[in-house]
């Protein structure tokens, strides 16, 4: 069974610092998954371990699958490229 790697590009809004002044900032991201709902957890685990921002707290209003040729962030156009990944 050969799953297809597609590229989604995910907005919503975050709250950061919600201890101290709490800000609502929106964000857009771009990441590899085989399925959509994979792609929200990797929003959620990124937003989780680099901000320390819990899962309530992130509010996604759009998951869209789109053309590799439109993403803008340069990480994820490089691993495109890659015709294999050796571990």
């Amino acid at each position: 069974m050969i799953m297809e790697v597609k590229v989604y590009r995910i907005s919503g809004t975050a709250l950061f610092g919600a201890s101290k002044y709490p800000v609502r900032q929106k964000f857009v991201k771009y990441v590899t998954a085989v399925r959509p709902e994979d792609a929200v957890e990797q929003i959620y685990s990124w937003f989780g371990s680099k901000n320390k921002i819990k899962r309530h707290n992130i509010k996604i209003t759009e998951v869209k699958e789109v053309n590799p040729q439109e993403v803008e962030d340069k990480y994820i156009r490089d691993l495109l490229r890659l015709d294999k990944i050796i571990l």
